[in-house]
C-alpha cells in the first residue's frame, strides 16, 4: 500500500514513488515480517511495521533488530530518493538509540535525508509506537550513512 503527502503528485514523483515502491517490494524481510510502505516524497520515506510474533523479543515486545531494521530501511529508502538514476543505496554504517519498548500496536519509522552528496548520503529516522489507541510514543533514533551504488539487476 502506497500513500503520498502530495494531493496532486507531479509526474516526477510519481515516478519516485514507483522507484521506491519497487525496489521495497524486493525487501525479502520486509515483506516477511510485514511492513508497508506509507509514504515517499523526495528525501522522506515512512514505514510502518504492526506487531506480530515475527518481530517479537523473548518478553514479547517489538524487538531491538526489528526496530533497527526498520529505521535502516526508512533511513535507505529517504536515501534513495535523492540518489541519480540507475543507482541503488547501501548502508555503510548506523547508530540507533532506543527510548523505550513496546508491545502491540504498531512501529512506524520516518527516514529523513540530512545530506545527499555525490559519495556519501546521511539519513535520520525516528521510529515511534502507536498504539491500539492511535496514542503515538517516540521509541527510537537512528543516524546513518549510505553510499550510493550502481544498480545491478
Amino acid at each position: 500500500m502506497t500513500a503520498t503527502s502530495m494531493s496532486t503528485p507531479n509526474p516526477d514523483h510519481v515516478a519516485l514513488t514507483r522507484r521506491v515502491q519497487s525496489s521495497f517490494e524486493r525487501q525479502g524481510m520486509m515483506v516477511h515480517l510485514g511492513a508497508q510502505l506509507l509514504r515517499v516524497e523526495p528525501g522522506l520515506c515512512e514505514i510502518a511495521l504492526p506487531h506480530s510474533e515475527k518481530v517479537t523479543q523473548q518478553q514479547g515486545g517489538f524487538h531491538g533488530g526489528a526496530m533497527g531494521a526498520l529505521a535502516d530501511i526508512a533511513g535507505g529508502y529517504a536515501a534513495l530518493t535523492m540518489a541519480p538514476d540507475g543507482m541503488e543505496v547501501t548502508t555503510v554504517e548506523y547508530k540507533i538509540n532506543f527510548l523505550a519498548a513496546f508491545a502491540g500496536g504498531e512501529l512506524r519509522a520516518t527516514g529523513r535525508v540530512l545530506k545527499a552528496g555525490r559519495r556519501i548520503i546521511v539519513t535520520t529516522a525516528d521510529v515511534v509506537h502507536v498504539d491500539d489507541s492511535g496514542k503515538v510514543t517516540d521509541c527510537a533514533v537512528m543516524q546513518q550513512t549510505l553510499v550510493p551504488v550502481p544498480k545491478t539487476y
